[in-house]
């Protein structure tokens, strides 16, 4: 038989096969989008793994099958080899799936045996022994990346047109184009799984700093909102033990704002949770007068500027909170300033008190988380001893494109 007619016949099969796929794919096609539109099938497929690339194995059948029906001169040598080269390559291209085994000298010295198997077979047998140099292309395909990519599949597909031109004549053509087709389209496929795969971590990832930055806001919100409101009810607690003996009148008054204290509290809890809880800076100055008043230290509030932004009034508004709940905790003062000024670039929000300065033990987490807060919105938060007596709180954020400006 001449190379012109098996040339003629392996594409002619080729053509045929191809064919049917195309066929049979057009009816299944219908029915997949149907089951996938119902739920049948999942949206998301499992990675590649190595037993994606075993069944290319069967492009050797043709080999064995010459094997098995004596026509292969020197059985043995050709058994022994056929056996090498399905074990390495079996080896090869389950190491290809991990990062680390791919790239281990281990590896790179496998591929290289079974180039070395690939090349003896193909060059002492020549006809369908050929057909083990795709093969090689796929071990090489899933193993290669990089730059070096190209030269080895050019090299390879070279390697093998020059061993089937002297085996087969011009079917070596075949050979060669299925060679490089086989190294680059593998490659190709594999390192596109490899980017999903890390897409998907990262969005993993990203999924549990979101979870972490959540638990991280709750945990201030709660800390800010029970610190203050527990204060609140121990200062007018504390007031009404005080009136009850020689104002009952007085006393219940007292009474009555720690039942409304607590009753605002639930409400901004549960706010808090659904994270819909949105700080108003004219609220919290009120609440912070009204707390002091009670805790029997003078405080004056001063106010100027333009009209602030949602956001920066709502974490102005988280200052003032924490800021008058540790002056009636810990400084012993008698009297409290707070200043809100602002400028066309920035806001400051500064409260002093006339306190004994830095209380005794480490700062609490309050502030700290303050901090980080205006930190993460581009200003910033600052506290220590005032510079005559006592303690100094002073917060600055930017004027952002929501913040009114002044004509």
């Amino acid at each position: 038989m001449s190379w012109k007619h098996q040339t003629t016949c392996r594409m002619r099969e080729w053509r045929d096969a191809r064919r049917a796929w195309q066929a049979d794919y057009a009816k299944a096609k219908p029915v997949w989008r149907a089951k996938k539109k119902a739920g049948e099938i999942p949206e998301e497929i499992g990675p590649p793994n190595g037993f994606t690339l075993l069944p290319w194995l069967l492009m050797g059948m043709g080999a064995f099958s010459h094997l098995l029906q004596g026509k292969t001169p020197n059985p043995w040598i050709a058994g022994v080899g056929l056996l090498a080269f399905n074990s390495l390559y079996i080896a090869v291209v389950f190491r290809a799936f991990d990062k680390k085994s791919r790239t281990a000298p281990a590896t790179l010295w496998a591929l290289g045996a079974l180039a070395a198997i690939t090349i003896g077979l193909a060059a002492g047998y020549g006809g369908n022994w050929l057909m083990f140099f795709p093969l090689l292309g796929l071990a090489t395909g899933a193993v290669v990346r990089g730059r070096g990519l190209g030269p080895v599949g050019l090299g390879l597909s070279a390697l093998a047109g020059v061993i089937g031109g002297i085996r087969d004549g011009w079917g070596a053509a075949n050979i060669a184009y299925g060679t490089f087709l086989s190294v680059m389209v593998t490659a190709a496929i594999l390192s596109l799984a490899e980017t999903v795969r890390e897409l998907r971590a990262a969005r993993e990832e990203l999924a549990r700093s979101a979870v972490e930055k959540e638990r991280l806001r709750f945990s201030r919100d709660l800390h800010d909102l029970l610190g203050h409101t527990l204060s609140v009810i121990v200062v007018k607690a504390e007031a009404t033990r005080r009136l009850a003996p020689r104002d009952l009148t007085a006393a219940l008054d007292q009474v009555s704002d720690i039942e409304s204290v607590g009753r605002q509290a639930l409400t901004e809890i549960r706010e808090a949770v659904t994270g819909y809880r949105e700080g108003s800076l004219a609220t919290e100055l009120d609440r912070a007068r009204d707390l002091l008043g009670a805790a029997g230290i003078e405080a004056v509030v001063r106010q100027s500027g333009p009209p602030l932004a949602p956001e920066t009034a709502a974490l102005l508004g988280w200052v003032v909170r924490e800021s008058a709940t540790n002056v009636v905790r810990h400084s012993g003062a008698a009297h409290c300033d707070i200043e809100v000024t602002g400028t066309a670039e920035r806001t400051r929000l500064t409260i002093t008190d006339d306190g004994r300065g830095t209380g005794e033990g480490p700062p609490g987490s309050g502030l700290k988380g303050l901090t980080e807060r205006l930190a993460a919105a581009g200003g910033s938060l600052t506290s220590g001893p005032a510079p005559r007596t006592g303690f100094r709180v002073t917060a600055e954020l930017p004027v952002t494109e929501t913040d009114p400006v002044p004509v």
